[in-house]
């Protein structure tokens, strides 16, 4: 009988460890993350996330929350999971990673017909410079911009916006000069609202590095990292996310 019940207990607790379901937030991030038309939540993160959770047999609740919120949460456990994510020294603190699922590149964008008179190799050319660029507060640049900002004089140069909406409201006012952002994000925002003419790519490069699932140490374990990884590797052998990246990203 006492061999029975903890079968039992046992079952009925492996059973509750898979029926919970994992909390994960989204942040507008076109054209990764957004409501379309119909309100209908959608993009490429949205796609590949929900094909990763559903080859992996996790289930999941979703909530809209701003970025820099969702680290604090995933940092706290209050949250499982962030989609769209960079790997950083940091987060590892507080963060399992998951396998890549796509790549992020991160460049400098102004003014249409300026950029050839933006004299910068570097973003520390900024420090001293009467360029103000614009970023979103909580996003990752990576590691040259990471200790760039940590210095007072970089940091004149530079405003955070909570998205990038803001920052472009900031720009077409003329109160910056530039702002670092996705190409992919800034081509999708460009169409949606017909700024065709207002901004152009400096060459400058700034950062590029491979899209993660964070995983909060605080509130999951590594067993459900090595079911991402298991459904991210399927998903990238089948060449699942090949093809979503050519229904959402429009070569610019």
């Amino acid at each position: 009988m006492l061999k029975t019940i903890i079968i039992l207990t046992t079952c009925l607790s492996i059973f509750n460890v898979n029926s919970k379901q994992l909390s994960a937030g989204w942040e507008l991030w076109y054209p990764y993350q957004y409501h379309n038309k119909n309100s209908e939540l959608v993009g490429l993160d949205i796609d590949a996330f929900k094909a990763i959770m559903k080859q992996a047999n996790l289930p999941f609740t979703i909530a809209e929350i701003p970025w820099k919120t969702h680290l604090h949460f995933i940092k706290t456990g209050k949250v499982d999971l962030a989609m769209g994510a960079s790997k950083t020294t940091e987060r590892a603190e507080y963060a399992y990673f998951s396998e890549p699922y796509r790549e992020e590149t991160v460049k400098l964008f102004v003014k249409k017909g300026t950029s050839e008179s933006i004299k910068m190799n570097s973003l520390e050319d900024l420090i001293g410079s009467d360029y103000i660029i614009g970023v979103e507060s909580g996003y990752y640049y990576g590691e040259e911009y990471d200790q760039l900002i940590q210095q007072h004089d970089f940091k004149e140069n530079i405003i955070e916006a909570i998205d990038l909406e803001q920052n472009v409201s900031l720009f077409l006012k003329g109160h910056l000069d530039g702002l670092l952002v996705d190409p992919y994000t800034m081509y999708a925002f460009i169409k949606k609202y017909q700024l065709w003419n207002k901004f152009e790519a400096h060459p400058l490069p700034i950062y590029s590095a491979d899209i993660v699932i964070m995983v909060s140490k605080r509130s999951s374990g590594e067993s459900v990292v090595s079911k991402l990884n298991g459904a991210i590797n399927h998903l990238k052998k089948s060449g699942y996310f090949s093809s979503l990246k050519s229904q959402w990203i429009t070569p610019n």
